[in-house]
């Protein structure tokens, strides 16, 4: 199997490789990454540059060459093989490739699992403890029926008593990570992230003054299409794991993860009021980020 690929394609080659080995694990998942003429009009020697290529990569007797587009017949002439034609008229599977990286969004259901974390809207929510970030996660994951990358910190630390030692910090960056590319996986078009890694740069940098250089540098460039910054201005509940009851400290915590929204230049909307204000808050916050409505009740 031959993935081919340009420098300048808008999807690296690498990553395209990826996929189709993940999607076909038996196959011998060849890659094709010199430029290339595109049409036949582009090069008097169009089929011999293919015909070459392919050669070098796969030195072996081809048999059969498999392809939707009509070109398959000619390529297969020239390779001494037998075309097999796989639903040219695209009647089996009524779209194609150049419909789906057009509108990746909207094709959603033809797109792969392993290919969807690549193309989904993540929103992930920020700010101090207490201020809803949890319930709200949940709320917009059914009212976007779709999931969320849940909090990995807290049951993790639920079993040292609440007690969170420097040693955690890097472990709950790596799980949180893991945790939110398994969640996009199974994401339907939008992605909520209860938290991210640069909430937890900042409990770090708040609770031991220092922070592991990997994860400033991943706080730094992960990109959501959305951040939503919750205001404190809810009612503190207890727990074995939260810090700071009283209302300056909260504020405190939430201008300074402001600022750190600003530092990155990362996108966000304030999200502030009663849990309802909250809710119709965020979902037109989404629809203006990502262009989806919510639907579930």
């Amino acid at each position: 199997m031959l993935v081919c690929s340009l420098p300048d394609d808008p999807i690296p080659g690498e990553r395209r490789l990826a996929w189709v080995s993940e999607l076909a694990p038996r196959a011998n998942v060849l890659h094709l990454a010199d430029p290339m003429p595109q049409e036949p009009s582009e090069s008097p020697d169009f089929w011999d540059i293919w015909r070459r290529a392919i050669r070098t990569k796969e030195s072996r007797a081809i048999s059969f060459v498999f392809a939707s587009e009509p070109y398959g017949e000619r390529l297969a002439y020239e390779l001494g093989a037998r075309f097999i034609p796989l639903d040219v008229r695209r009647e089996l599977v009524p779209i194609s490739g150049t419909m789906i990286r057009q509108d990746p969004i909207g094709h959603w259901e033809y797109l792969p699992e392993c290919v969807r974390p690549y193309f989904v809207k993540r929103v992930c929510l920020v700010g101090p403890e207490s201020a809803g970030k949890s319930t709200l996660a949940t709320t917009l994951a059914r009212r976007f029926a779709t999931t969320y990358a849940w909090e990995h910190a807290r049951p993790l630390l639920d079993l040292k008593g609440g007690k969170c030692d420097p040693e955690d910090i890097p472990l709950i960056a790596r799980s949180q990570i893991a945790i939110e590319e398994a969640a996009a996986r199974r994401a339907n078009r939008v992605l909520f992230c209860d938290t991210n890694v640069l909430l937890t740069k900042i409990w770090s940098e708040v609770l031991f003054g220092m922070c592991p250089g990997w994860i400033e540098h991943e706080a730094a460039t992960k990109r959501y299409d959305l951040a939503l910054l919750l205001e404190p201005d809810i009612p503190w509940v207890d727990d074995s794991q939260r810090y700071f009851p009283d209302t300056e400290r909260r504020r405190q915590f939430f201008d300074r993860c402001r600022r750190e929204l600003d530092r990155v230049g990362q996108p966000y909307a304030i999200i502030s009021g009663s849990f309802t204000e909250r809710e119709a808050a965020a979902i037109e916050a989404v629809r203006q980020a990502t262009g989806l409505n919510a639907t579930a009740k």
